[in-house]
C-alpha cells in the first residue's frame, strides 16, 4: 500500500530541554513555526497531488507536539481535523516526548482524529539519556508507550545510534527493549554532530568521537534485521537531507542514501554467509536476484561485487523477476 505524510515541522516548539545533539532548525530545514493557516494550505495542496496514494496522514514532526502551549496545539489540531475521515486523510500523526504524555492529553488527541503517536525514546539506557540531556527516563518511555497502545493509537518509537556515552552493544540493548514495547513502527537515526549544539563542543574537545560511516551502516543493518525479525516496520533510517543539514553538520555518519547503504550491507552479509557455508572458491557463481534488488545486491559503486571478488569468488549477479524481494538464489556454474 502506498503511504504518504503531509509533513508540518514544529522545530523546538514545546521542547523544555536542549538535548546534546539537537539543532532541529538545521535538521528539519524549518525556522518558522506553523500556523493553522499553514496547516490548511499544506493539506489542500497535498490533496491535489495524492490521487495515487492509498493512505495518507497529516503529520506534525520536529518538536514535542504535546508540550506545545495548549491553545497553539489545539489550533493546529482544529485546522487538521476536518480533513480526516471518509474520502480524506486516514488520520493525524504526531511526534513528541515520553514525558509529555498523559491520559488527559491522549483523550484530547483522540478527539481530534490523531491516529499515530511517535515517541523520541533515543535510548533505553538511563545513563546515556542523562549524558545527552534528554530529561526523561527509560521508565517514562515504557509508561507512555503502554498508555498510547491502551488508547488505541498506532505507536511509533525513535532511537538513535552513536550517542555520546553509548556503544553498539548498548544500541542493540535499546532495540531489544523498544521491541518489547510492541511498537508498530521504528525510526533509527545515527547521531550527527551539528553546529551550535553541546555535542559540537564535546566533539571539538575530543571528548566525543562520532561513529564512522561504515561502522554505523554495519550496526544499523543489524538493527534493521532485528526489527524486521520482530515484525516491526523500520520506516526511516537516517536523517532526511536538507540544505540546512548539509550546511550545519560537522561530523558523523551522514549519507543521503543511508538506508540504501544499510540494505546493501545486509544483502552482502547474507550472500557472503551463503557462499562461505556452501561454496568453494574457484567456482563461477551465478546469484539470481529480483530486478528491484539488483542495486542492493551489487552495492554502491559495485562495492559488494568487488568485495566478493577480492575474496576469490567469481560472481555474476543476474536479474530474475521470479525471485522474491530480499531473497536470492545461488548456482555454481
Amino acid at each position: 500500500m502506498k503511504h504518504a505524510n503531509v509533513a508540518l515541522f514544529v522545530p523546538h516548539n514545546g521542547c523544555l530541554h536542549q538535548c546534546s545533539f539537537c539543532n532541529q532548525r538545521s535538521i528539519t530545514g524549518r525556522q518558522i513555526q506553523p500556523t493553522a493557516r499553514d496547516v490548511i494550505e499544506a493539506v489542500q495542496t497535498a490533496q491535489r497531488s495524492l490521487q495515487e496514494i492509498q493512505s495518507a496522514e497529516i503529520a506534525f514532526f520536529g518538536g514535542s507536539f504535546t508540550a506545545i502551549e495548549r491553545g497553539d496545539m489545539i489550533s493546529l489540531l482544529e485546522a487538521a481535523a476536518p480533513f480526516v475521515g471518509k474520502d480524506g486523510f486516514a488520520g493525524i500523526r504526531i511526534s513528541t516526548r515520553p514525558d509529555a504524555i498523559d491520559e488527559e492529553i491522549l483523550s484530547l488527541l483522540k478527539r481530534y482524529g490523531v491516529s499515530s503517536i511517535e515517541l523520541g525514546a533515543q535510548s533505553m539506557d538511563d545513563r546515556v539519556l542523562d549524558c545527552n540531556r534528554r530529561g526523561h527516563t527509560s521508565a517514562q518511555v515504557e509508561k507512555a508507550s503502554a498508555q498510547i497502545r491502551a488508547y488505541g493509537f498506532s505507536l511509533g518509537l525513535q532511537m538513535m545510534t552513536g550517542l555520546y556515552g553509548d556503544t553498539p552493544a548498548g544500541a542493540m540493548n535499546t532495540a531489544r527493549r523498544l521491541a518489547a514495547l510492541k511498537p508498530d513502527t521504528i525510526r533509527i537515526y545515527p547521531t550527527i554532530v551539528m553546529r551550535e549544539t553541546e555535542l559540537e563542543a564535546l566533539y571539538q574537545s575530543g571528548a566525543y568521537f562520532p561513529m564512522e560511516l561504515e561502522e554505523a551502516v554495519s550496526l544499523c543493518a543489524e538493527l534493521l534485521d532485528f526489527f524486521e525479525g520482530e515484525q516491526i516496520r523500520v520506516i526511516r533510517l537516517g536523517l532526511h537531507s536538507t540544505p540546512e543539514l548539509e550546511r550545519d553538520r560537522l561530523a558523523g555518519p551522514w549519507h543521503p542514501a543511508f538506508r540504501e547503504l544499510c540494505e546493501s550491507h545486509r544483502f552482502y552479509n547474507k550472500v557472503y554467509k551463503c557462499l562461505k557455508d556452501d561454496m568453494d572458491i574457484g567456482f563461477t557463481i551465478k546469484i539470481r536476484v529480483n530486478p528491484k534488488d539488483i542495486s542492493k545486491a551489487l552495492g554502491q559503486k559495485k562495492k559488494n561485487l568487488t568485495a566478493l571478488t577480492q575474496m576469490g569468488y567469481s560472481v555474476r549477479f543476474v536479474q530474475d523477476a521470479q525471485i522474491d524481494l530480499g531473497q536470492f538464489q545461488v548456482n555454481a556454474l
